[in-house]
């Protein structure tokens, strides 16, 4: 494996509360590759991605961030934690919403761009990013008066803002519907390709992004299978690895289906239930 890969992950181990939550994880992302984490509710999705920030120890193993131990607020690594929503009475522009990605860390209000290099560097910045998510048309309305997809594509243009060489997304298409969900994986896989961005995605369910994905890493019963999509995505290893019969069947175009996992019917059973 190579440590200058943006993220390398060798024979970890999460222990959380005395509980093993996973162990013997091993995946290497390299730059402009997009991965999948996937697997049922509880089994440490979101526990990986809070490993890879600094923000939980390993038990075993090791990770590297671009060649080094994760470190909390590495330029390096975007990220976008699960939706928490806007109110609809949020005035505050979807284009502030991104430059707060170059901002944030900055107390004060930015000068106007015509005032500093800086400020002007910065806007630039924003206005290619924008251009990059397709958020042309509605950056200068208030974040809360748009759809849960254009909110998601500014989200992004945001964790983008620093050029990190590895963005980490924790469910991102969790309360989109079904197009906004297909959408959103097509531009994080234009990202990997025209910015050579890694992407982690925390998913639930496979189905619209699998066509997008370089690899894709399951955990389920304490341990991950990891893999390029055909090679993990078999009816044989997903029964195995739920415990539960579960099938995968290659539609007329080509692309796999996964059919019956236990988490995704139920858990958004208005998204799901027409094109299972």
């Amino acid at each position: 494996m190579n440590g200058t890969s943006p993220l390398v992950v060798r024979d970890a181990a999460v222990r959380l509360g005395g509980r093993t939550i996973w162990s013997d994880v091993t995946v290497e992302v390299g730059a402009g590759e997009f991965v999948a984490v996937l697997g049922p509710n509880g089994v440490g999705k979101s526990t990986l991605l809070k490993v890879v920030l600094g923000l939980l120890p390993l038990a075993a193993g090791e990770v590297l961030v671009c060649g080094r131990e994760p470190g909390r607020g590495s330029s390096q690594v975007g990220y976008l934690p699960q939706r928490r929503g806007f109110d609809e009475s949020t005035r505050v522009r979807g284009v502030d919403i991104v430059r707060l990605g170059l901002d944030g860390t900055r107390l004060g209000v930015p000068l106007p761009a015509r005032f500093s290099a800086r400020a002007r560097v910065a806007s630039r910045r924003v206005d290619e990013l924008v251009e990059l998510v397709g958020a042309a048309g509605f950056a200068d309305h208030p974040i809360g008066a748009l759809s849960g997809g254009e909110q998601q594509r500014l989200l992004i243009a945001q964790a983008l803002a620093r050029r990190p060489a590895l963005l980490l997304l924790d469910e991102p298409l969790d309360s989109l519907d079904l197009a906004n969900q297909v959408a959103v994986s097509g531009l994080l896989a234009d990202i990997c390709r025209t910015e050579g961005v890694a992407v982690v995605i925390v998913a639930h369910d496979l189905n619209p992004i699998i066509t997008y994905l370089d690899r894709v890493v399951y955990l389920a019963n304490g341990s991950a299978v990891t893999g390029p999509p055909r090679e993990v995505v078999t009816s044989g290893t997903l029964s195995e690895l739920y415990g539960t019969p579960i099938e995968v069947l290659e539609a007329s175009d080509g692309r796999l289906v996964v059919v019956g996992q236990p988490e995704a019917a139920s858990y958004h059973p208005a998204l799901h239930a027409h094109h299972h």
